[in-house]
């Protein structure tokens, strides 16, 4: 039977890897009912990290959806990847949530992962929680953790909670909402209620305080009952809370160790109570930029967030429910392409295990399988909805490597099995460059990237290796030079005559004719790979018959695409074609190809020939720690440092670096940060190389077209 959206409760678990993301999940379920025994991702036997390239690496690389039954609520629970490489499943299930759980490790304090997470949970305005876990390790430092929450995140960050002893005899959390301290036995679980003792009753009460404060002030007629009272009913605290925690006025902060089983029961009592309902929460956005609320009467409309495809199951599909029920068999129509869907089975998940059910409601997740024409960010409607969801907006890419297989009659098969994952992974982007001769893949960071060739050698069986990528550079000129060349064969009948003398210059908008000849006509094209050619035809008198200037601009436009320095593709350039000679029966199309690619050739290589390369705008962001090793790392990528600036507890360095230096930046960084900073790239523009490189690069392409 489908829940009601007002009892429904979307979280997702964020935080840094490592902070036990999983093993609250696991403690939910377990105290849920929804499993007998609790896994642990040392064993490999959670019920989110269920992969085996996950349970082989001991940590989450894909976002898992699992729920449970709590009270009178349904608690949809989306785990996540806590490393940056896989921020694509945390954006998506970030979509669908309605709250964040941010956990926090007491031993680590606030780590570099959740400080990218925020900035996510800002841009969604997702209500959030924190939750200081792990305070039974030994050096578990609950009041640090909290303070620098407070300093990162802002004073609306307010204790609910505080462990009494802390450390490897921790099992008491005094809770000041409900004024009351839990004591737990060995095995965790269910804890005893006991009075909060005498010598933390004025720090306890003081905390209480703030909190009922902070409820009264999101809503104007209980602010009225707390200055006539000075205090509020616990009901009319809940009500406050909950309008203070969907606005984001409040980021309540509780503790617990999931691994003991000690404090996941109270944080799911407060989920149930005080969380906003998908019903709570502000309209969500539509493509067209309109907003709408959960209305599970009118007609019905799903989101895809995830799309994965699984051995002898197919393509696998992970929606919500934006409006109206969604049942077994329903016709849907793709609001993208206008294929028409049948959602012939609708399924609830606790990770691998789904169990079929008749419908969903508005604001609920759900899963269905073998949709033919839909993937991630494809809305489906009922007859009669006409909606299409805001899409999720991907991050970037930031890396980026050539794949090749070990022989050609492979590549097929690679390319396949690549563009199988694409579809499930937006935030990886396959490109297949004709001009660098390679097959080039971008990802997030070098663990994306080596889980994406895992997933091709394991699952695909085709074995799948990395090679560093050219570079896409550009050649121009820098000034006018004038050349002349003359194509002609006789080889018995009739031969090939072509001879046409042309000027090349550097071109920019805006810029004078050429000097000294008569524009006949001209075109300027915009060049697929960016840049421009403009081609003038100046011939007065009839020495060539304008009828060849297609042939001429097209044997042009042959040497952009590949042009005589790298091979690379030429841009800004242009070419004024002024005299030349024919041959009334010899001259044809070819010949005058032929012999403006020559007088081309010829003419580059005067006008001051120059290679470009492309630069990013790359920003950093690293702890004051490891900003000495970065900047000394960066002066020997060529970078640029063009500013520096401190964000809260870190610093940020923007620098322009040139990409043939960017290659293993991604591990690089990691490691010399110790996987505290992150990095994110942007081109930027195309600028000349040094001198010394363009040469290397000349004779490293001459080197290859004589081998």
């Amino acid at each position: 039977m489908s829940v009601e959206t007002k009892k429904i409760r979307n979280v997702v678990l964020l935080g840094h890897s490592g902070s036990g993301k999983t093993s609250f999940a696991e403690t939910m379920l377990f105290e849920s009912g929804a499993i007998s025994r609790m896994g642990t991702v040392g064993g490999g036997n959670t019920i989110s990290d269920y992969s085996a390239i996950e349970q082989e690496r001991g940590n989450s690389l894909f976002s898992t959806l699992m729920h449970v039954k709590w009270r009178d609520c349904k608690i949809n629970i989306l785990d996540t990847p806590g490393f940056d490489d896989f921020i694509g499943e945390v954006v998506s299930s970030l979509k669908v949530s309605d709250t964040a759980l941010i956990i926090l490790n007491a031993a680590h304090g606030v780590e570099v992962g959740t400080e990218i997470l925020w900035e996510y949970v800002n841009e969604y305005k997702t209500p959030a929680i924190f939750v200081i876990n792990q305070v039974d390790h030994e050096k578990s430092d609950y009041e640090s953790t909290l303070d620098q929450a407070i300093e990162r995140f802002g004073p609306k960050v307010i204790p609910f909670q505080y462990p009494l002893n802390q450390g490897t005899s921790f099992n008491s959390i005094v809770d000041v909402l409900h004024m009351v301290m839990y004591v737990f036995d060995a095995k965790g679980g269910k804890p005893a209620k006991h009075p909060i003792p005498p010598g933390e009753m004025d720090k306890a009460m003081k905390m209480h305080n703030v909190i009922v404060e902070a409820a009264a002030e999101n809503e104007e007629g209980l602010m009225e009952k707390f200055f006539d009272k000075g205090s509020l009913s616990e009901e009319e605290c809940t009500e406050g809370l909950r309008i203070a925690l969907a606005n984001q006025q409040i980021f309540p902060v509780f503790c617990c160790s999931s691994s003991r089983n000690m404090g996941s029961g109270r944080i799911m009592g407060f989920i149930n109570d005080v969380v906003p309902s998908p019903a709570d929460v502000p309209p969500f956005s539509l493509l067209n930029g309109k907003t709408m609320k959960y209305d599970s009467k009118a007609a019905p409309s799903i989101f895809i967030y995830k799309t994965i495809s699984e051995p002898q199951v197919g393509l696998v599909s992970y929606f919500k429910v934006y409006s109206g029920t969604v049942k077994a068999g329903d016709d849907l129509i793709n609001a993208k392409n206008g294929t028409h869907e049948r959602v012939s089975q609708v399924f609830e998940a606790n990770g691998k295990i789904r169990n079929s059910i008749d419908s969903l409601q508005a604001g609920d997740l759900g899963v269905t399988l073998k949709l033919k024409n839909s993937h991630t960010n494809n809305t489906l409607n009922g007859r009669g909805q006409t909606m299409e969801i805001d899409i999720i907006h991907f991050p970037e890419p930031r890396i980026r490597t050539a794949v090749s297989p070990p022989s050609k009659a492979d590549m097929e098969k690679l390319i396949k099995s690549l563009h199988q994952i694409e579809e499930e992974d937006p935030t990886l982007v396959i490109e297949q460059s004709a001009s660098l001769k390679q097959t080039i893949i971008h990802g997030q960071g070098q663990l994306h990237l080596d889980l994406i060739k895992y997933r091709i050698e394991k699952v695909n069986g085709v074995v799948m290796n990395f090679e560093r990528p050219k570079i896409p550079y550009r050649e121009t000129i820098t000034r006018s030079a004038n050349e002349s060349y003359r194509h002609k064969k006789q080889s018995g009948g009739a031969g090939q005559f072509g001879e046409v003398h042309m000027r090349i210059e550097p071109f920019h908008e805006g810029m004078p004719g050429p000097e000294g000849l008569t524009v006949r006509h001209m075109e300027v094209d915009e060049l697929e790979w960016g840049g421009k050619l403009a081609f003038y035809w100046c011939i007065v008198g009839g020495t060539v018959d304008a009828k060849y200037s297609s042939a001429i601009k097209k044997g042009i436009m042959q040497k952009m695409v590949e042009g005589p320095l790298t091979g690379s593709h030429c841009q800004d350039i242009r070419v004024s074609v002024y005299d030349g000679k024919m041959h009334a029966v010899d001259s044809n199309d070819m010949a005058f190809m032929l012999a403006s690619v020559g007088a081309f050739r010829n003419a580059f290589k005067n006008a001051g020939a120059q290679i470009l390369e492309p630069i990013y705008d790359v920003e950093i962001t690293c702890p004051d720690s490891a900003m000495g090793d970065i900047m000394g790392d960066l002066q020997t990528r060529r970078a640029i440092i063009v500013g520096m600036d401190s964000d809260g507890h870190y610093q940020k360095i923007k620098a322009k670096v040139p990409l043939a230096e960017m290659y293993q930046y991604s591990s690089t960084l990691r490691s010399i940060s110790q996987g505290r900073a992150k990095f994110t790239r942007k081109f930027a523009e195309y600028v000349p190389v040094p001198p010394d490189i363009q040469q290397k690069l000349i004779s490293e392409h001459k080197e290859e077209e004589e081998d």
